[in-house]
């Protein structure tokens, strides 16, 4: 069946930070740019970051990039690529004052400068002492950045497709990707929409976990496309646990909290981190801090009836500050736990937050993946931005606010490179006379199965298998009995049935779409965790402890054929400084 097809010079598939970082480059430079997303872009789940953007201003004290690449390389637990991590660690300061003469409305100091809060992982002069570097708006940063970057664009004349959900690539016979095949919600209808370039801005997958600070639009779409076109995924097994969402809740407590003075308490009142991180306490690394929790809790000193979460203190803040650098918080706090936190302390647990991996790229945006030897070769016309790429400035575990930095650098770099190309001299490729035929089969399947299960029951059990076999502590029997149960859902997802088979914003056919990214996404994380036998930043394994750099300092491809694995070594060579040598890692 021939689709319809419609032309554009870039295709952008999101419209969060990255999306339309990468949009507004394009547009502002007169090619012609189409950007589809699940949802209206200002709803993109960019909106959710609070705490920050980290960037060596040195408004507050002294601050340097080098410095923040230490810390950035220090907090990946040394599997970041460090020319990468240079990269986005000198331009930081740049994209910061682009989106403050952008109109973003930061919070200021009596100055006229942008204020900076402290943050976990940020020190001064390599690990010395606490250093303010993020660049906030209160503590609806993204929020923030989100609504700047829409306005930017509007005004370029970018050409939004809000509510299109884009199913899978298209491959030229010599694997240049072309477009996408969309699907448009509110008809129903599928068409290709072709591109010269093709730029994935899916953010992250956090959705196949059950606890998670992740919005629901969150099923690693971008990853599932990928996996499907034969492109590996790059470092899977390392997610992100956040020190604090909401008990029971999930919703995200900015480490701002912690960054103006919020302390962590156990069920006898103690502040315990300063037993697992003497130095900078509250404010080490998350996946320090995730793991502390979970020791005080699994050894009894957890609070509440059930022992099961620990709480995070900031009446002493005062009112003030509470209400001045903290209001979505106090607001958070009294919706979703019912208690104030200027008289009481909110509960919270560690929770899933951030994807480090995701599909390997370049510092330019361009995809890469192993060919002819060459473990980097670029996949031409296929680039990828924010949580969804990995170009690895994260590694095993994120630095707090190097999340936004990452969305605006590398949305900026990869709409820069592809202006360069000069893409509206260039002509459109021939389509292959297969081009919407495998998102075609998935939606007849979908369409067509009977006698199977609902999204919602099969989804649910696999968030639940990730939770239990997945978590912040890992061992050998946990993750080979987890990859079983996932690749047992993988079987049910194949039979899923819809209830309701209309053409109008039929949202459970849109739900069962995702199902299949969430499915590829968990069996990627899951085979790598099972695979790397190290502990090393957010993988900590209780059989195998230590940190292994003879063995594991290398980062995992997952392919989706065969389910198989295959390993790339960690750039440890900067771009124009020495290199920061691996070494143990203490806070």
């Amino acid at each position: 069946m021939a689709l319809p097809v419609r032309r554009f010079d870039v295709i952008v598939v999101g419209a969060g930070g990255s999306g339309m970082r990468a949009s507004l480059q394009l547009a502002e430079a007169g090619l012609s740019v189409a950007v589809l997303s699940k949802v209206f872009p200002t709803r993109s789940h960019t909106v959710a970051a609070q705490g920050g953007i980290g960037a060596s201003l040195g408004n507050m004290s002294e601050d340097s990039w080098l410095w923040h690449m230490y810390d950035t390389i220090k907090g990946s637990d040394w599997l970041g690529d460090q020319d990468a991590i240079e990269f986005m660690c000198r331009m930081a300061p740049k994209v910061v004052y682009e989106l403050e003469h952008f109109g973003m409305p930061f919070d200021r100091n009596p100055d006229g400068t942008i204020y900076q809060r402290p943050f976990g992982g940020h020190s001064a002069n390599f690990g010395e002492k606490p250093v303010q570097r993020a660049c906030a708006a209160a503590d609806r940063t993204g929020h923030a950045m989100l609504h700047t970057l829409y306005q930017r664009n509007v005004r370029a004349r970018t050409q939004f497709f809000v509510e299109w959900m884009a199913l899978d690539l298209v491959r030229a016979a010599d694997g240049e990707v072309l477009g996408v095949v969309a699907y448009e919600m509110e008809t129903g209808e599928v068409m290709v929409l072709q591109a010269k370039a093709t730029v994935f801005a899916t953010g992250g997958a956090g959705r196949i976990f059950a606890a998670s600070t992740n919005a629901f639009i969150n099923t690693g779409d971008g990853l599932g496309m990928a996996a499907r076109a034969g492109i590996p995924l790059e470092d899977m097994e390392f997610w992100q646990f956040h020190p604090t969402g909401v008990a029971g809740a999930g919703v995200l407590i900015t480490e701002g909290v912690r960054g103006e003075g919020g302390i962590l308490l156990n069920c006898n009142g103690e502040r315990f981190m300063e037993r697992y991180a003497p130095n900078l306490k509250d404010l080490a690394s998350r996946d320090v801090v995730s793991r502390s929790m979970d020791q005080e809790i699994k050894e009894g000193r957890g609070c509440g009836r059930n022992k099961d979460h620990v709480l995070l203190k900031l009446d002493h803040l005062g009112p003030e500050v509470i209400n001045k650098r903290l209001p979505s918080i106090r607001e958070i706090a009294i919706k979703f736990a019912n208690v104030d936190p200027i008289r009481e302390p909110i509960p919270v647990v560690p929770t899933i937050h951030y994807m480090m991996g995701g599909i390997p790229t370049n510092i330019h945006g361009q995809v890469v993946a192993p060919s002819g030897g060459d473990p980097n070769a670029v996949v031409p016309g296929f680039y990828a931005v924010g949580e969804c790429s990995c170009v690895s400035v994260h590694g095993a575990n994120r630095l707090g606010t190097n999340s936004l930095v990452d969305l605006l650098v590398f949305g900026r770099s990869a709409g820069d490179f592809i202006v360069a190309q000069h893409l509206d001299r260039a002509a459109h490729r021939e389509l292959p006379k297969d081009a919407g035929d495998l998102a075609l089969s998935r939606l007849a399947r979908i369409d067509t199965n009977a006698g199977g299960e609902g999204t919602a029951a099969i989804a649910r059990d696999l968030r639940d298998a990730m939770q239990a076999h997945c978590g912040v502590f890992r061992n050998h029997e946990l993750l080979s009995e987890g990859v079983r149960k996932v690749l047992e859902i993988e079987q049910r997802a194949q039979k899923v049935t819809l209830g309701d088979r209309s053409r109008t914003f039929n949202t459970a056919r849109v739900e069962a779409l995702e199902l299949d990214n969430l499915v590829e996404t968990a069996k990627a994380t899951i085979v790598s965790a099972a695979a790397r036998r190290e502990s090393r930043g957010a993988q900590a394994r209780s059989d195998f402890p230590e940190r292994d750099d003879r063995e594991w300092l290398k980062h995992t491809l997952w392919y989706r054929e065969g389910n198989r694995l295959d390993y790339k070594p960690v750039n440890l060579k900067p771009l124009s400084v020495e290199a920061f040598p691996p070494k143990a890692r203490t806070y």
